[in-house]
């Protein structure tokens, strides 16, 4: 089963997905390193500092790694994941966090102003509910590495068993932050 775990930068994809990696034995796949070390964009991006994907050539490469794995649990972690995966959970990070997060990696003041706009503007979760089966959401403000961990294990495992309907806390569009637009 391919699991999209997406979101906008800084709200924990990669940390989180690292530590499942090794916890649960689960293969991941992270997306925006397979994609520039095969060369899957069609260009850089030097003011955004950024490769643009060439997501018709990702998806076959996703769907060749995947092939005869249907039947493990494959996270696929990237901003980019729910445009391949039918199943995706959102990471969300307040505003405020964000971009206390963004500014310790060194991004540019457009850069973080462009990736907070997004956060509070649902941009990811919009996407996902044009691009995917199921939509899940996440709220990782003020969380653990862990609880984050244990939030995804929780709706990975109702999934797998077919139990979604008990993951009410989960239900995408609970999560609002329109009024904390920079």
């Amino acid at each position: 089963m391919l699991i999209g775990l997406t979101g906008t930068p800084g709200t924990g994809k990669t940390s989180v997905s690292k530590l499942l990696e090794g916890k649960r034995h689960w293969k991941v796949i992270h997306l925006n390193d397979l994609i520039k070390e095969e060369h899957l964009y069609t260009e850089i991006d030097e003011e955004r500092d950024a490769v643009i994907a060439d997501m018709e050539f990702v998806r076959q490469r996703v769907e060749e790694i995947i092939c005869g794995r249907e039947n493990e649990v494959i996270i696929l972690e990237s901003h980019l994941a729910h445009y391949i995966a039918d199943t995706v959970i959102i990471l969300r990070t307040r505003p405020p966090e964000l971009k206390i997060r963004l500014k310790a990696r060194g991004y540019s003041e457009e850069k973080i102003k462009e990736n907070l706009e997004a956060e509070a503007l649902d941009v990811i979760l919009v996407e996902a509910f044009e691009w995917c089966e199921k939509v899940f959401e996440i709220d990782t403000t003020g969380k653990s590495l862990e609880e984050t961990g244990q939030d995804i294990e929780t709706i990975i495992n109702h999934v797998l068993s077919g139990s979604e309907e008990e993951l009410l806390m989960y239900k995408p569009g609970s999560i609002d932050w329109i009024d904390l637009v920079p």
